[in-house]
């Protein structure tokens, strides 16, 4: 099965708030976003949104362009209709995060949770890498939050690669600093519990 494939059953197959990446709020996401960005007029795009909530927060706080992309046109469908009339305020486009065609230095904020440590092949990662250097603009920010060092090893039936800082940012390189890092134990709808590792990085 492909990974559209995948997640398209993965999707269709449970709620929203079945999920073991679900949270109400991503807090930590949204703090490192006001952080990168204090302008709302800041281009974010959130890699992998899935029927995450950020996109909410961002609009209720007045975030003026904001880009989903997600490999699972279910997902998006899902965050459309609960959005409404505000879904037109955003731009929607189904994809892959490596392989989308996205716009050259296009965004001030890359966003990604739970997408990166999908990649378990380096030629996968270096593909993503690229990418994002080429949609963020020189001096924009880039969050990617993946599970950490005691985190899951497998996710949605499919491998993970966990990390910590130091591993993380070495995946990105020279062109990116890192500003901060965080740990997150996210409490999952089930009542455990999974470790998450967020770097916030600019693009230099």
């Amino acid at each position: 099965m492909n990974a559209r494939a995948h997640w398209e059953r993965v999707y269709q197959g449970k709620a929203p708030d079945a999920f073991s990446w679900y949270r109400p709020h991503l807090d930590t996401s949204l703090d490192l976003v006001r952080q990168a960005a204090p302008s709302t007029s800041a281009s974010i795009i959130d890699a992998g949104a899935g029927e995450s909530t950020l996109v909410d927060d961002l609009l209720a706080s007045g975030y003026e362009n904001i880009t989903l992309l997600d490999i699972s046109a279910t997902a998006l469908d899902a965050t459309k209709a609960r959005l409404g009339p505000r879904a037109a305020q955003v731009r929607w486009i189904v994809g892959d995060a490596i392989e989308a065609e996205l716009p050259p230095a296009c965004y001030d904020i890359w966003h990604d949770r739970a997408v990166f440590h999908f990649l378990t092949g380096e030629d996968q990662r270096t593909a993503y890498v690229r990418q994002v250097l080429r949609a963020v603009r020189r001096g924009g920010h880039v969050i990617i939050g993946t599970f950490g060092p005691e985190g899951p090893r497998k996710c949605s039936g499919l491998d993970v690669v966990r990390y910590n800082a130091a591993l993380l940012h070495d995946q990105f390189g020279r062109h990116f600093r890192l500003l901060d890092s965080r740990e997150e134990l996210h409490r999952t709808p089930f009542g455990t519990t999974q470790q998450f590792l967020y770097c916030y990085c600019i693009l230099e």
